[in-house]
């Protein structure tokens, strides 16, 4: 009986504690970490303000936010911190807490990473009902509020200022700011799509217009939302689809419904409501919106549209879809928003070894156009004219004919919309007849619903038989490089997942991969490859974290690169290359499995919001440096990567570096020392002599090392836009190689005391990195040197007085 009363003492205890917690207000110094479930919510619970993980599967990086906090299964985020119009991030073991100052928000080290200052000392916090969350003074009178810093929802007795403004995420599930701006502007309230991810607006579209009187946008406590102008008056959006307060089809009721008013990030402006009842599981219903109808409103010469590239817009169900045209897919299948990518080449110049007609045929569909995207206009035509000049012309990939008139399009198309069908409007899509870079898959892609094939069905004919036979040999030939190239590469049957990463390359199904990710859910970071997700190899008694790196389907060198980075890192094995697992191979699908390093990336350490300490950097250099060591000097086939940069340098949960990203790769042969090969590599690490159609050697590496090394001693990018006045700063190697000519090199480290206080290593280290881009490959060190140097066994000689460099590559 004694235990049992204990018992009930202890629950009712814990449950005073959270009922506290919950209801009170924020005293100063009460801290909220991201590794615990702890909220501030309001004193009904309705909202919550803490942190939120930026997706479900167990990221490393969070957001301080405001959510709807009793909405089951829909915990529906309605601010969050921004800093210069960017969502504020914060790794694992950040905290977040109230001071005299504001609210800060700092990363595990203590280092400020988001601030909501006031000029009055604050003396405590709150979280309102109303889903505001305000900071008070001794008097408790508001200095800051969330109200007032708006991201892309408005709720209930919140207004929108002159000079405030609502900027849309990117997707639903994506809160990085998007593409698509509300604001005032003349005294009207206006809508402008981005040229994302900056914050220049192209042209804007009207919401509301109050003849330039308006003063702020509200909605009201009842869930009316209206400008309220300077003479006393309301006007309301104006929209088909937005109806007044007044009409029997809209029934406002705050005791019944949760409201919001999000800026979607297809760029419309809607009014969402949730019944407050549990049990009715409806989730937000679509009360009103503006524009009705995105898809063909806006109409701008730059940008892409309400869809990305290469898409059309159509309204479905009141909300805005995207559909690919034919042949086409999405270039990231969790965001229909993001554009589409052809799946197939189109070739031009001198990669064109054989007629159009057997290369190509065009696609015939009537019910889109891409207004803005065209690169010629000829007049008078005729239809097949019309064709054959698209086939003909390496650079068209659509062609669109109307009465006599032909307007050719290049990618990327632009602004899609759907068209009104008619006899006076045809669209010619350029299709590749075969995908013949994918070995295995030689099936044509199906066409659209509404495409037509009988114009020009004579050269699509002859495409597709000659088509065929290319493709016959092409699988024959495939057949016999997977056998050969199947023993080298160790390639077995999965296995239990427990033993996945101790032993060599797997094969995985792309099923398996697709639910190791969640759907390809979580996104680590992408390139001009692809991109890389997070994912999990469950066990038993244990999961490995892995890192899926999925190629896309935009042109033949993709297939390459997949071939290429199985052939140069499936055989190697060194502590400062990262560890490839295992790859999919399946059907169009191309996915390396790569072991998941937790600290991300070289270019997110270095160029974040706190430098590493200057000791870490060093162990960052050395790392690098003995990677390529081995890759140049240690390997059997000598391997030059051809991209050495800090986004290619993943950093492990000890902060040990390794080499990454091998789809540009080219191996050596064994009594090769250079090699002839196109231009590879990125714009600021690319050595001058890709340029000057000469065989390259390793030291295109050494000079990609070398850049990469100031950037790890400056803790900057290799090329910034500097303010006037410090445009000298604006390249890297050009500023490095002034200082140290002129004696300044303190100025490449400034208030870095730490560097400072090594200044013997820092000025050799800097003398190392002038000489390893040297615009002379021959006079460039080997990165055996480099090492050596770098770690003190070999004397650096001083750089000639006339020295010379390609520095921006």
């Amino acid at each position: 009986m004694a235990a049992l009363n204990l018992n009930l003492l202890i629950v009712t205890l814990i449950y005073i504690h959270h009922v506290s917690l919950a209801f009170a207000k924020v005293t100063l110094n009460s801290p909220l970490f991201t590794d615990t479930d702890d909220a501030w919510l309001s004193p009904s619970g309705e909202f919550a303000f803490g942190f939120r993980q930026l997706n479900d599967n167990d990221t490393k990086l969070f957001m301080v936010a405001i959510w709807y906090n009793m909405i089951p299964d829909d915990q529906t985020v309605v601010w969050s911190a921004r800093k210069d119009n960017k969502l504020a991030t914060a790794p694992a073991g950040s905290k977040l807490q109230i001071t005299q100052e504001g609210l800060s928000l700092t990363n595990p080290k203590g280092d400020f990473i988001w601030t909501a200052s006031s000029k009055d000392f604050v003396s405590e916090g709150a979280m309102l009902d109303s889903g505001n969350f305000v900071l008070l003074n001794g008097s408790s009178a508001n200095v800051w509020q969330s109200f007032e810093h708006p991201t892309d929802t408005l709720l209930p007795n919140q207004s929108l200022q002159l000079g405030g403004m609502l900027t849309s995420r990117l997707t639903d599930t994506n809160y990085t700011t998007g593409r698509f701006q509300l604001y005032f502007d003349g005294g009207n309230l206006l809508l402008s799509p981005l040229a994302w991810p900056s914050q220049l607006r192209y042209k804007s579209y009207p919401v509301i217009d109050a003849s330039g009187n308006a003063s702020r946008l509200l909605f009201n406590i009842s869930g009316d939302i209206y400008v309220e102008t300077t003479n006393g008056n309301r006007i309301q959006p104006q929209g088909q689809k937005w109806v007044s307060n007044s009409s029997s089809s809209l029934d406002l009721n705050p005791e019944m419904n949760f409201y919001r008013a999000t800026l979607d990030p297809s760029g419309v402006f809607t009014q969402y409501a949730h019944p407050r009842n549990n049990t009715a599981r409806q989730g937000w219903i679509i009360m009103r919106y503006v524009p009705d109808d995105i898809c063909n409103i806006i109409f701008d010469r730059f940008g892409s549209g309400s869809c990305g590239y290469n898409s059309y817009c159509d309204m479905e169900n009141e909300r805005p879809t995207c559909n690919c045209l034919d042949g086409y897919s999405l270039v990231d299948p969790s965001n229909q928003f993001g554009g589409c990518q052809p799946n197939f080449t189109l070739a031009c110049g001198a990669d064109v070894q054989a007629p159009p007609e057997q290369l190509y045929h065009m696609l015939q569909s009537s019910r889109y156009n891409f207004p803005e995207a065209d690169y010629e206009k000829i007049q008078p035509y005729t239809q097949q004219e019309c064709l054959q000049s698209c086939l003909h012309n390496c650079m068209c990939a659509v062609a669109i004919f109307g009465l006599d008139t032909c307007w050719m399009k290049r990618l990327p198309l632009s602004n899609g919309r759907v068209t009104d069908v008619n006899d006076h409007h045809f669209v010619y899509i350029k299709i590749r007849n075969s995908r013949d870079f994918y070995p295995g898959v030689n099936e044509e892609l199906p066409p659209g619903a509404d495409s037509n094939k009988e114009d020009g069905a004579k050269p699509i004919l002859m495409g597709s038989l000659i088509g065929s036979l290319v493709v016959n040999g092409i699988l024959l030939a495939t057949v016999a490089l997977l056998v050969l190239l199947k023993p080298k590469l160790k390639v077995v049957v999965p296995v239990a997942a427990a033993s996945l990463l101790e032993t060599n390359l797997h094969s995985f199904s792309y099923e398996a991969l697709k639910e190791a990710t969640w759907g390809f859910s979580e996104e680590l970071g992408r390139g001009s490859c692809g991109i890389v997700y997070k994912g999990k190899l469950e066990a038993e008694d244990s999961c490995n974290v892995i890192a899926v790196k999925r190629l896309d389907r935009l042109a033949q060198e993709r297939e390459k690169e997949f071939r290429t980075e199985l052939s140069a890192i499936g055989k190697t094995s060194h502590k400062n290359l990262v560890r490839l697992i295992g790859f999919c191979d399946q059907g169009i699908n191309r996915l390396l499995v790569y072991e998941f390093m937790s600290n991300g990336t070289l270019a997110d350490i270095l160029f974040g919001h706190s430098k590493p300490n200057w000791n870490t950097r060093v162990g960052f250099a050395l790392g690098i440096a003995r990677g390529l060591v081995y890759l140049h000097e240690e390997c059997d086939t000598p391997i030059i990567h051809c991209d050495i940069k800090p986004q290619n340098i993943l950093i492990d949960e000890h902060f040990n570096t390794k080499i990454s990203d091998f789809g540009l790769a080219k191996l050596l042969l064994s009594d090769q020392s250079r090699t002839n090969t196109m231009i590879r590599g990125t714009r600021g690490y690319v050595a001058p002599e890709w340029f000057k159609n000469v065989a390259v050697t390793v030291k295109v590496d050494v000079y990609s090392f070398g850049i990469m090394l100031l950037e790890i001693i400056c803790c900057r990018r290799s090329v910034v836009m500097e303010e006037p006045g410090e445009e000298e700063k604006a390249v890297l190697a050009d500023w490095a190689c002034d200082c140290y000519m002129e004696g300044r090199i303190d100025a490449l480290v400034e208030n870095d005391e730490e560097a400072l206080s090594d200044k013997e290593r820092l000025r050799k280290w800097i003398k190392i990195a002038i000489w390893c881009i040297h615009e002379n490959p021959e006079m460039r060190p080997t990165i055996g040197m480099v090492v050596q140097m770098l770690e003190g066994f070999v004397q650096v000689s001083n750089p000639p007085p006339t020295f010379t460099m390609h520095s921006v590559s």
